[in-house]
């Protein structure tokens, strides 16, 4: 089969179109011809050799994908040669042919597109995990997004909003933030120019978020606190601005309040599986209510994987960017 391969880390152009063995399927598996891969951060990351695969999982990129099912392992139920899908990878969506645990795999929701359905499974997996079954965002809570107009900010966005939130977020230009608006988001906010504690406190009279979804990481770990509400939930789910901070723990015992940190590539099979089902029980009918939509930035044939991956580094993408398979 075809699949982008990276034989060294580096910039994008270590990435190149090779030709390697098909994957071979477990009992539990299933074999899909990928129509459309996602791309995101952690895959630049991995590009660059920052973010190796969890053991046992494909080197190959790619965290997402949609496509038609081409196998069907023995122990397998439920699924038949020809089905669409679209599956949550550990890794290997950046090719012709991947594997992937069944339970991993879901429908596509009606009425999207099966190359769109590729930017849904990743963040719709990560943003329902933790806004919803670890943070337990409530109806008129707020929900603070930081990276707003990303393909996580966006999913969060159009979530929050649709399940009754009231949702602010953080973008770097007026133009990022009126797309985030038209996803849902009412408190906008340039961090560029505007202090995002300032701005949504006096959004919310004071009151502050009630849950706040970060991928800054440590150089946003302060401020964090400080515009937590009372019983607030902060979810740490990336680290750009770092992996050290320092912690009022003072201020945390006196909120009430909890931070959080997950990753959902390493994983267990089965608590991913998990999380796909609840996707597809809560989230997918929103989707196919025309609640909530993919976000698709660009749309790029695999052998354009380095433009792809360029493309996510200079920071101008709203939502997903997918490479095209065939």
């Amino acid at each position: 089969m075809r699949a982008v391969v990276c034989p060294e880390p580096g910039g994008p152009e270590v990435l190149t179109v090779g030709s390697i063995e098909d994957p071979d399927i477990g009992a539990s598996e299933l074999l899909l011809r990928v129509r459309a891969a996602g791309v995101n951060r952690a895959d630049v990351l991995q590009r660059q050799g920052n973010y190796p695969p969890p053991p046992g999982a494909s080197e190959l990129i790619g965290l997402e994908c949609s496509g038609v099912v081409e196998r069907v392992g023995a122990d397998v139920s439920g699924w038949q040669v020809g089905d669409e899908a679209c599956a949550l990878l550990a890794g290997g969506g950046y090719a012709e042919l991947v594997a992937v645990p069944a339970g991993q795999a879901a429908r596509v929701p009606a009425g999207v597109d099966l190359v769109d359905a590729a930017a849904l499974p990743e963040v719709a997996a990560t943003v329902w995990s933790n806004v919803f079954m670890l943070a337990a965002l409530q109806p008129d809570e707020v929900l603070l997004v930081h990276g707003g107009a990303g393909g996580i900010g966006t999913m969060a966005t159009q979530l929050g909003a649709a399940l009754g939130a009231r949702v602010a977020v953080t973008a770097g230009s007026p133009e990022r933030l009126e797309r985030c608006a038209a996803y849902g988001a009412s408190i906008l906010v340039d961090h560029t120019e505007q202090d995002f504690v300032a701005e949504v406190r006096g959004a919310t009279d004071g009151h502050g978020a009630d849950v706040i979804l970060d991928v800054l990481g440590a150089s946003y770990l302060g401020r964090n606190l400080d515009v937590l509400a009372a019983s607030g939930r902060l979810v740490v789910i990336g680290l750009q601005g770092g992996r050290t901070g320092e912690l009022d723990l003072g201020a945390l015992i006196m909120k009430r309040a909890a931070v959080l940190g997950t990753t959902l590539r390493a994983r267990p099979v089965a608590e991913k599986a998990a999380i796909m089902a609840s996707v597809a029980e809560h989230v997918w009918p929103l989707v196919e209510a025309g609640e909530v939509e993919p976000v698709v930035h660009a749309r790029l044939p695999l052998d354009r994987a380095a433009e792809a991956h360029r493309l996510m580094e200079g920071g101008e993408v709203v939502g997903k960017v997918l490479l095209t398979v065939g």
